[in-house]
């Protein structure tokens, strides 16, 4: 028997915002798009109570990974405990997700933060693991000194950290 490499989807879960959240995902990240919408039907109305004909699910892809957003009602909510990292080359692009993510959400440290929807996100510079991987513990902790005082992660600071350079 071949086993065939699976594909592993993220399901979102909004109380109503489904299709809002998918447009504001893709609008933010290349390489995106909206795929199949279901919507409800009458059958099972007693159990989701949604209006026949609203939106169920909403399948998009941001930079070609799949995920799905459901609109379940109000039972869940987001935490902390799950999000998404969005790796960044550069400072414009650190500043460009940090900006469009944290749009009407909450700014966080050390990278974090939430959008408007309250789904948490990381938007990490790929220099950052490089850092706190090194051989060396005195470049690591003066990295780690440095990132833990930030909200958004500033590269030029970490690097300076990093070379043992003041601030």
């Amino acid at each position: 028997m071949t086993l065939r490499p699976r594909t592993i989807t993220p399901c979102l879960w909004f109380d109503t915002e489904a299709e809002e959240a998918a447009k504001f995902y893709t609008s933010i990240f290349r390489n995106s798009r909206i795929g199949r919408i279901s919507r409800f039907s009458e059958e099972g109305y007693e159990i989701h109570g949604k209006k026949a004909g609203t939106v169920m699910t909403v399948e998009f892809e941001l930079d070609g990974q799949p995920f799905v957003a459901l609109n379940g009602g109000p039972q869940f909510k987001f935490t902390e405990a799950v999000s998404f990292q969005v790796h960044c080359e550069t400072q414009s692009d650190v500043d460009y997700y940090w900006d469009k993510l944290s749009a009407g959400g909450e700014e966080g440290p050390c990278g974090w933060l939430k959008d408007r929807f309250g789904l948490s996100w990381q938007v990490v510079p790929t220099a950052l693991p490089k850092m706190l991987m090194d051989s060396d513990p005195a470049k690591v902790k003066r990295v780690t000194k440095a990132f833990l005082q930030m909200k958004k992660f500033d590269i030029a600071a970490l690097e300076r950290a990093y070379r043992g350079e003041p601030a």
